[in-house]
């Protein structure tokens, strides 16, 4: 029997299942909302009761307990675990992640509601006087409840998991894969494609509300500058000219489009914000802003668990049209955000992930909220400006505008909101196009993302979805269809949150199975080992490492282990992009977690304080199954190969020794490689 196989690799290419799926899925829906559009708008609003009534407070609990699980995980002793091997750094500078996360977590909303919403809490709060001192104090702690810590943590989870099995055990960058520890090989089956069919409606139905929402405001600014009509047909106008727009956007990938444009966003969005602070009342506007964080954080207990159970049959449709609206909003967004958050987020560890996650946006919204808030609750309620009351109530898309024209300079300032609001749609939905097309795929590289002509034809279904929503109610149709869609995905968020809890504590096991077990042995002398700290080898050097020494070790190793009764896989892969194929070996534990001891050649700019000539050289690292060691081969001898595989399979079976004496049997991780590439050979 040959242990040793030679692997062939895998392209980038669609996933039939998933992608024809979710289209079919959708397909079903437009053609019904587009063919009896009154049937469809009454079904929403029906289905949206019946949500509220029967899951409303399933919905309240599970935006906590997401809430709760990630600062738990965040502040343990995983938080220091990075997204990804252990010696990767982030890609992107703070500035340029906090500018990309706050673009595509929250995005044209902003400007529909930082007006609207406090002044609907106001005039007309649930179990408080309309117009009250109580009403007035509440308004905008409510508000951050609907846009703080609660929608970030769900974004976050999503994020954290996705990341984490992606870039750490090379799994798909998929939600599926938040599901391994659980379902192990089968989320490649049934279950897997079914899991990732949700995410896709889920994701379609959120992003397409924010757009629906999003237009009907930019149709409106439209009409105050230029007098175009507010009509369905001007809307779907506007829906075609920003997909084309976040095509072009989204063609160009993230390191350049959606970086570009979301940093563009975010210093657009802080200039108006700092314009509408000094131009009002600015001390009054700060001492308001750090009154309504107190409120927030100290009544945030009560508020989050607050389902108006006593208040009567108006508080509890005030519930669905605000609170659960915004929590199955929220859930419905998440797949899309998570998925992008990961995307930007490689390298940073849990911590740093889940403190910035929460922490910078949850900043710039208080600001936001509370500054234009505050303003325009003043506007209404001390200088008799009560038509911008009536248009929070009834016409919310224009309550920014007419804001705004109480300040001077209101067509330079409502310019820059209609410029804002165009990008960022564009920025939501180029985003939402590249995370649905990396779902619908099937991606040889995590690092990859998908094809063009699928991002394209994403960003096309988003507009279709979008303009179907509209025809079918307006504002009320989009907010029905979120919550519903959302209710099957937030059983997902659960499933995946157990899933990472076992993984997270996999992962610490095995921390603890290395200290206990101690290397010993003889490395080499000191001349040797002095040689391989300054190894810099070129590629002839690194295969003669493989030729001569890693791969008649390892062979060597494993026959060793088959005599001995084990289960062994050994394989060779010749990876796309990579200078030389990449070893693996795998021991298999009957109903416990494999033994991976995988080597990757990875290229690597010199470090400048050594005295060689080339600017590039290769490593040999070592991967584990919960990722990388950060350790580099290159140079070891067939000998000290072997001991440093003996020394990690020592480590391995007193952790496997441990996790059975405790009862913590989990499924086995797949290791730093993944699942093998369809085509790809392995050989027990």
């Amino acid at each position: 029997m040959s242990i040793l196989d030679d692997a062939s690799s895998s392209r980038d290419r669609l996933n039939p299942a998933v992608f024809h799926g979710s289209v079919a899925g959708i397909l079903i829906f437009l053609i019904y909302t587009m063919t009896f559009t009154e049937q469809a708008g009454s079904l929403f609003s029906a289905g949206l009761s019946w949500v509220n009534d029967t899951f409303g407070w399933y919905y309240m609990l599970a935006a906590v307990a997401y809430l709760v699980f990630v600062v738990v995980i965040s502040m343990s002793k995983v938080g220091n675990i990075r997204l990804g091997p252990d010696h990767s750094r982030p890609e992107f500078s703070l500035v340029s992640w906090a500018s990309m996360l706050f673009a595509a977590g929250i995005g044209i909303d902003l400007l529909f509601f930082c007006v609207a919403e406090p002044l609907s809490h106001y005039l007309a709060p649930p179990d408080l006087p309309a117009e009250s001192q109580e009403a007035l104090r509440q308004a905008i702690p409510q508000t951050f409840l609907h846009w703080g810590l609660t929608g970030w943590g769900m974004y976050v989870l999503m994020g954290m998991a996705l990341a984490y099995f992606s870039y750490r055990h090379r799994l798909p960058l998929a939600i599926r894969s938040a599901l391994y520890p659980l379902l192990g090989k089968r989320i490649y089956g049934p279950i897997g494609n079914a899991v990732d069919i949700t995410a896709v409606i889920s994701t379609v139905f959120g992003i397409a509300t924010s757009l629906g929402i999003g237009v009907m405001q930019l149709n409106y600014g439209l009409t105050f500058l230029f007098g175009v009509p507010e009509s369905l047909s001007t809307q779907v106008v506007l829906i075609v000219l920003v997909v084309i727009l976040a095509t072009i956007s989204v063609v160009t990938g993230v390191e350049k489009g959606i970086r570009r444009l979301s940093e563009f966003n975010m210093l657009l969005a802080a200039a108006l914000l700092l314009f509408v602070l000094f131009q009002g009342h600015t001390l009054t506007l700060l001492n308001g802003l750090v009154l309504n964080i107190g409120d927030y954080l100290s009544g945030f207990v009560a508020k989050s668990f607050d389902t108006y159970a006593y208040a009567g049959a108006d508080a509890q449709e005030w519930k669905g049209w605000w609170t659960i609206f915004f929590w199955g909003w929220w859930i419905a967004w998440t797949p899309f955000v998570g998925l992008f958050l990961a995307r930007i987020s490689r390298g940073r560890t849990i911590r740093q992930f889940a403190v910035g996650g929460l922490l910078i946006p949850l900043g710039f919204m208080m600001a936001w909220m509370s500054i234009f808030g505050n303003s325009a609750i003043d506007m209404v309620a001390n200088q008799g400006l009560a038509e911008l009351g009536e248009q929070a109530l009834n016409t919310p898309q224009t309550t920014i505008y007419t804001f705004l024209s109480q300040y001077p300079y209101i067509t330079t300032t409502a310019s820059v909101v209609t410029l804002l609001g165009v990008v960022f749609f564009v920025t939501s939905a180029d985003s939402g196009a590249l995370v649905l097309a990396n779902f619908t795929s099937i991606l040889s590289d995590v690092n990859h993302d998908a094809p063009i002509r699928l991002r394209i034809f994403w960003a096309a279904v988003i507009g279709l979805i979008t303009i179907a929503l509209l025809m079918a109610g307006g504002l009320s149709a989009l907010q029905s269809a979120v919550v519903i869609t959302a209710l099957p995905f937030s059983l997902v968020m659960f499933a995946i949150m157990i899933g990472l809890a076992r993984a997270l504590r996999t992962e610490t096991g095995k921390a603890e199975a290395r200290r206990m077990v101690a290397l010993s042995g003889d490395n080499g002398n000191w001349r040797e080992r002095l040689d391989h700290a300054l190894d810099t080898s070129n590629r002839a050097g690194a295969a003669a490492t493989i030729e001569h020494a890693l791969r008649p070790a390892l062979k060597q190793f494993a026959e060793e282990l088959q005599s001995r009764g084990q289960i062994v896989h050994l394989s060779e892969a010749q990876e796309e992009g990579a200078p030389l194929p990449s070893l693996t070996l795998q021991v298999d534990f009957e109903g416990m977690q494999s033994f991976v001891y995988h080597v990757r050649p990875h290229r690597m700019r010199t470090p400048s304080f050594l005295p060689v000539d080339d600017d590039y050289y290769l490593r040999l690292d070592v991967h584990l199954a919960e990722g990388s060691l950060g350790q580099n081969l290159n140079g070891y001898s067939r000998g000290q190969i072997i001991h440093d595989v003996l020394g990690e399979y020592e480590r391995h079976v007193q952790f496997l020794a441990i996790s059975r004496a405790d009862g913590n049997v989990t499924p086995a991780m797949p290791g730093s490689v993944g699942e093998p590439p369809e085509g790809t050979t392995q050989e027990a």
